[in-house]
């Protein structure tokens, strides 16, 4: 499940626990700054072979906007 490998990548670089991500979450609920967010989108472009570009990545603000990004791609 998308969710489930993105909650995962999440909560191994922002170092939280899986039940604190929820697909509702915010990235910044997450506290994600702008550079957080990048990192993230490199390792989620590595593990679903995606690429986000700049713009896509000021769009997303939940964790259901990545899984909707992912799956649509």
């Amino acid at each position: 499940m998308v969710f489930e490998r993105i909650r995962q990548i999440i909560c191994s670089q922002f170092d939280l626990e899986p039940e604190q991500v929820t697909e509702k979450s915010s990235l910044e609920e997450l506290d994600a700054d702008s550079l957080d967010i990048y990192d993230l989108a490199q390792s989620l472009e590595s593990a679903f072979d995606v690429a986000f570009r700049e713009e896509d990545l000021e769009e997303i603000c939940t964790v259901t906007d990545l899984i909707n990004f992912i799956e649509n791609v």
